[in-house]
């Protein structure tokens, strides 16, 4: 059930004057600015202080006995503070959503955004951080040392292959799930749909050969994810054309990928790769040309998920497509991340789970696309984020994957 709004916006000031040059103030014309006026999020207590006494359990001297209860058995810190129910949405603003590298201040209407998302539709509460530092160890000494207020750490528009680097070294070093959302939630929303296209057209996934455009944060988790999931073959192509081992220009992390991608062999461009493919995953901001569609096989699945402009418009890929998947709300087959993240950590943190592991991703898209049910149709292969189906299915397939692979501990 989607959280309670408790924290309406205010109305927008149109009487402010303190502007340049006497121009109206931006939100008198642009409605965005004026919900965004003041943020879009508040604290607000979940106890009363009415009196005197009140006062004194909420805060001296009977907190004292909380802390010191809590100083014997660290522990109890998850029964008596928000600890468990609280995530870290942490970013250091170098690649927020189609905008790139603009700094953590401008990364704040997002971060406060996303921890709106996990409230409404996870009941989960969440906190933007925002920092000033792009170096990897600098980043994961500040969450290591932010980590005891939290429950979980949710990596956000972390710049590829920093992102990598980062979610690893956060893994090892906290025993709370650090989950980058850029990347697993993509992937998990992907998988979900893509399980419900094969449904749809009587084949399984180790049937079908997909082609996935861009090799950064998304187009690397959803390639693991994929061959986790069963898929045939996969291959990913970033700009210079396909990801392959015979390529000496690899970074580290594309070394890994073409270990264990591109079982057929393919080099060259992404069009030599979509002819007779299954699948297309676009998550790199190009355009495909519809004569490389074209050579696509009968019964594709096209998933051009770029915002706003998907690599290939809706209109073209159904010419060629049985099932299309945008990133876009305002086409069929939505694949937004707001399906994955809020019940992956609502089913995470309930369990008091050590981290997050890949079955408790693949548990995650598998009750999601099982949402769909018998309703299944060309248009109609992911739920929509207002289905209030989707996060109770999340968290308890991810709570119950959590007991099952031993990293609960509740």
């Amino acid at each position: 059930m989607a959280a309670e709004i408790v924290n309406p916006r205010s109305e927008s000031k149109t009487g402010d004057t303190d502007h340049e040059g006497g121009a109206e103030p931006l939100d008198s014309f642009d409605p965005a600015f004026a919900l965004h006026r003041g943020g879009k999020m508040a604290v607000q207590a979940t106890v009363p202080v009415r009196d005197k006494d009140d006062l004194s359990l909420a805060y001296t001297p009977g907190v004292a006995k909380v802390c010191s209860a809590i100083a014997e058995q660290p522990e109890l810190v998850h029964d008596y503070t928000w600890k468990s129910s609280v995530v870290a949405v942490v970013t250091d603003g170098t690649a927020v959503l189609g905008l790139g590298d603009i700094g953590p201040e401008a990364s704040l209407p997002v971060m406060e955004g996303k921890a709106i998302l996990f409230k409404q539709f996870g009941g989960v509460d969440a906190v933007p951080i925002a920092l000033a530092c792009t170096d990897v160890d600098e980043i994961v000494e500040t969450v290591v040392r932010l980590a005891p207020s939290f429950g979980g750490v949710n990596l956000e528009d972390i710049s590829a292959p920093r992102c990598f680097e980062v979610e690893r070294k956060l893994q090892e070093r906290l025993d709370i799930p650090v989950f980058h959302d850029d990347q697993h939630g993509t992937a998990v929303v992907t998988l979900a749909a893509l399980r419900n296209a094969a449904r749809l057209s009587g084949r399984a996934l180790g049937e079908l050969r997909a082609v996935i455009s861009g090799a950064g944060a998304a187009g690397v988790a959803i390639a693991k994810m994929l061959v986790e999931a069963g898929i045939g073959d996969v291959a990913v192509a970033d700009r210079k054309g396909v990801v392959s081992a015979d390529r000496d220009d690899l970074t580290p992390v594309k070394q890994d990928l073409a270990g264990f991608t591109n079982k057929a062999g393919i080099t060259g461009s992404l069009e030599t790769a979509l002819d007779g493919a299954d699948v297309f995953i676009g998550v790199s901001g190009g355009t495909v040309a519809e004569s490389a569609v074209a050579t696509m096989a009968k019964g594709a699945f096209v998933f051009a998920m770029a915002n706003p402009n998907p690599e290939v418009h809706p209109e073209v890929a159904h010419k060629y497509a049985a099932v299309v998947a945008t990133g876009r709300s305002d086409f069929p087959n939505q694949i937004n991340n707001v399906l994955a993240f809020p019940g992956i950590f609502a089913g995470a943190l309930q369990v008091r789970a050590s981290r997050i592991t890949e079955g408790m991703k693949l548990a995650a898209a598998e009750a999601l696309a099982a949402v769909v049910g018998d309703d299944l149709a060309a248009d109609y292969v992911i739920p929509s984020p207002f289905d209030e189906r989707v996060a109770p299915a999340v968290t308890a397939a991810v709570a119950a994957a959590a007991r099952a692979e031993g990293v609960a501990r509740r």
